[in-house]
């Protein structure tokens, strides 16, 4: 079992009807985390960090968050670490093209468009994939370039600079696989740590130090 420095940290796994709740429960609860599963927006408020999971489509996820939305505003206001993971990476983001274009959290400046039609690729993008590394983040302490990871999506995310992509993967076009913020407490990843073997658990583990 991977031990956490901070045993004591409370992460609230936000449950709003589309994320793959039980494995990164499972997930948190190895690397030593009080994980708890809620949609009580003071339990989500009382938390240590967030984590914003998520599969499915964007336009659901957003109306599904509802008045969640709220108190996360207000907790990435006061510097507390956000995580999302795979749609709720995709969230996090200003806009997106899926099912018209629907706005976003808007913590981390870009937009989440298809894969394109034109080179062949079968989609979704699913399986292990190698990380880019394009800067330093505390999720990536321990991690080396070129870092298998597993993915399952059919659209990626452009962040409007460079500095708000954190590490890259390719799948026929270039697409930023960790996004985050300006003050580095908000981070989002398109593929699953959860599910990513020795490297994800690493990087839960470097999420729970963040809190």
């Amino acid at each position: 079992m991977v031990q956490s420095s901070h045993p004591s940290k409370r992460i609230a796994i936000l449950d709003y009807g589309l994320g793959n709740l039980k494995s990164i429960f499972k997930g948190l609860r190895r690397v030593g985390a009080e994980a708890i599963i809620t949609d009580d927006p003071e339990l989500i408020a009382d938390a240590d960090g967030i984590l914003l999971p998520g599969v499915g489509a964007f336009r659901a996820g957003m109306e599904n968050l509802g008045d969640l939305r709220k108190v996360l505003d207000e907790v990435v206001a006061a510097g507390k670490p956000l995580l999302g993971i795979c749609l709720g990476m995709q969230m996090l983001l200003t806009e997106s093209e899926e099912g018209g274009k629907s706005e976003g959290l808007d913590y981390i400046p870009g937009r989440v468009v298809h894969f394109p039609s034109n080179l062949g690729l079968k989609i979704p993008h699913m399986g292990w994939n190698t990380l880019s590394i394009k800067r330093e983040h505390p999720l990536l302490d321990g991690i080396n370039d070129g870092a298998f990871v597993y993915f399952v999506h059919s659209y990626y995310a452009i962040t409007a600079h460079r500095e708000f992509t954190v590490a890259t993967s390719d799948y026929g076009v270039e697409f930023a696989a960790i996004v985050a913020s300006p003050d580095d407490n908000v981070v989002g990843t398109q593929f699953h740590p959860e599910k990513s073997g020795d490297v994800g658990i690493r990087m839960l583990k470097n999420f729970v130090q963040m809190c």
